[in-house]
């Protein structure tokens, strides 16, 4: 099969040709249809994360369908449509697993960074961890509500926005615009700040009510706050820009170093600075429908599978707004919203 791979110590990926893989007595076999590419994938290829495999298959916002199952497996049949998504084993044994924790789990395995994700013409998922899709989902809208999407519901969540809060966003990406979306259905306020003018449009054309450049303050204190871009001196912008017993969460799984900050001026105040980690399968779940309920839609710019390299690219020099996403398959169609593929 034709797949991309990450170079080790080169910070890019090669288009290559690897055997196609076998799914395992518990798992599925799945061909993919189209992937997202997400800034965790940037993090993977340039090792701001720590390599977990030599010449890994990124993308884990994989969108496909069913070709084979495992002996074990039940409930999948050929054909069907499914999601595989970040999170792709934990040992279920652990504290954290037995309470509702287990993206937490010191024994999680990660699509993408662990195992070969989606920037292939195959894959294969743990059947537990595959996320089942309506067949008649579009799978350009889909792909980024499996990592961008569930990080941001997760974000949300750990953020405490009170009803009808006014919820500051920082980095104005794929993950970020997803959660505007989803904050304002709740009858929320959100203020973007954010670099590029591409960026600030796109969050004025969803309707917020605050558009400012990434030095830029809210014109009245936050409720909450989530700083999406990798960027730790934004944390201190972010709690400076928040009202005394908000919240402030970093939604990365990585961020350059934080500058030392006040403790008087910044945190104290009853403000809460928090982090997210990966995501559970519920959350997944819980998100997934939601979104649907919702019609929560992400704006994709689409790349042809020989692109994959040029999405990266264009990833890392924020030249696109809102969600990547790769047309694996030839019968993958276009997209029903967004840029043209390039």
């Amino acid at each position: 099969m034709t797949a991309w791979t990450t170079s080790a110590g080169q910070h890019t990926v090669e288009c290559t040709t690897l055997p196609r893989p076998r799914p395992g007595p518990a798992q599925l076999l799945v061909r993919v249809i189209v992937c997202g590419v997400c800034r965790t994938d940037l993090h993977v290829i340039d090792e701001d994360i720590p390599p977990h495999a030599d010449r890994v298959v990124p993308g884990h916002q994989i969108v496909g369908e069913v070709i084979a199952t495992g002996a074990d497996v039940t409930g999948y049949d050929i054909g069907d449509r499914v999601g595989i998504a970040w999170l792709r084993h934990t040992c279920g044994m652990c504290e954290y697993c037995r309470s509702g924790r287990e993206n937490l789990c010191p024994r999680t395995r990660f699509t993408g960074w662990d195992e070969d994700g989606g920037c292939a013409q195959y894959a294969v998922v743990d059947a537990g961890y595959a996320y089942r899709l309506p067949a008649d989902v579009d799978p350009f809208a889909i792909a980024p509500l499996l990592c961008a999407g569930i990080i941001g519901y997760r974000a949300l969540r750990r953020a405490n926005l009170p009803p009808g809060g006014l919820l500051g966003i920082y980095g104005f990406g794929s993950s970020a615009h997803i959660a505007a979306q989803l904050a304002m259905a709740s009858g929320a306020r959100v203020a973007a700040i954010t670099r590029g003018e591409g960026n600030r449009q796109l969050a004025r054309d969803l309707g917020v009510a605050f558009v400012g450049d990434s030095d830029d303050v809210p014109p009245e204190p936050l409720d909450a706050a989530i700083v999406f871009a990798p960027v730790g001196a934004i944390m201190p912008q972010a709690l400076a820009a928040t009202a005394p017993g908000g919240t402030v969460v970093s939604a990365g799984i990585h961020m350059s170093p934080i500058p030392e900050f006040s403790y008087d001026e910044l945190l104290f105040g009853e403000r809460d600075l928090r982090s997210v980690t990966a995501n559970t399968r519920a959350d997944g779940d819980q998100f997934l429908r939601l979104a649907r309920q919702l019609g929560i839609t992400p704006h994709v710019t689409v790349y042809p599978f020989g692109r994959v390299d040029t999405a990266l690219e264009d990833l890392r020099a924020g030249r696109a707004e809102g969600s990547l996403v790769i047309a694996v398959a030839d019968d993958a169609g276009p997209a029903d919203q967004g840029d043209a593929a390039k």
